[in-house]
């Protein structure tokens, strides 16, 4: 019946042609009552994909850190605490360079130029960044950290572009949500 009201409408001479405009003027409407719902589906999407590259991008960056933190090369004629130091500025430094077009600043990611020192020594944090030192059972303690294990965990602040999409994921004080990774290996 469709194909044959679309055919009778083409005639602007026909006397149907009051209720083809009519036909025309109810899907107007129905486009303007699914238009809203479709543009939220798609700006929903388009977050989840900024979220996604967030996380892909903070886990590629933690495990570049990891991995910087377990090949440093102890310096003998340095003390531990100097070495350490080092080694956590060696691996914030990997973070950083591999942060690609996320912001490494803060209110993204606290990174500041000062490390505390926390849990007898062994885990240093600077903001958002954790890097954590543990002894496996079975190891002694060297200063070098060789056979210790080298945790790094970093939390990044990601801003969220719908405000109905931030209302529904969790999000920090600021409206941010916070995406964390964490990735452990063997000092070598």
């Amino acid at each position: 019946m469709l194909g044959w009201m679309q055919t009778r409408c083409t005639s602007p001479r026909h006397a149907l042609h009051r209720a083809c405009r009519h036909q025309h003027g109810q899907s107007l409407v129905e486009f303007a009552l699914i238009l809203p719902v479709l543009m939220l589906i798609l700006m929903g999407i388009v977050q989840m994909g900024f979220v996604f590259n967030a996380y892909v991008t903070i886990s590629n960056a933690t495990r570049e850190a990891a991995r910087t933190a377990t090949i440093y090369l102890y310096d003998r004629n340095q003390s531990v605490g100097t070495n350490d130091t080092a080694r956590n500025e060696a691996a914030r430094s990997a973070l950083d360079s591999a942060m690609g077009m996320l912001s490494a600043a803060s209110p993204w990611f606290a990174n500041s130029s000062t490390w505390t020192i926390t849990n007898n020594g062994d885990t240093f944090t600077t903001g958002d960044l954790v890097i954590a030192y543990t002894l496996p059972a079975g190891v002694t303690d060297a200063d070098s950290r060789v056979g210790q294990r080298v945790s790094v965990s970093m939390t990044y602040h990601l801003d969220l572009l719908i405000p109905f999409i931030g209302a529904i994921l969790p999000h920090d004080a600021n409206g941010r949500l916070p995406l964390t990774a964490q990735v452990s290996m063997l000092v070598n």
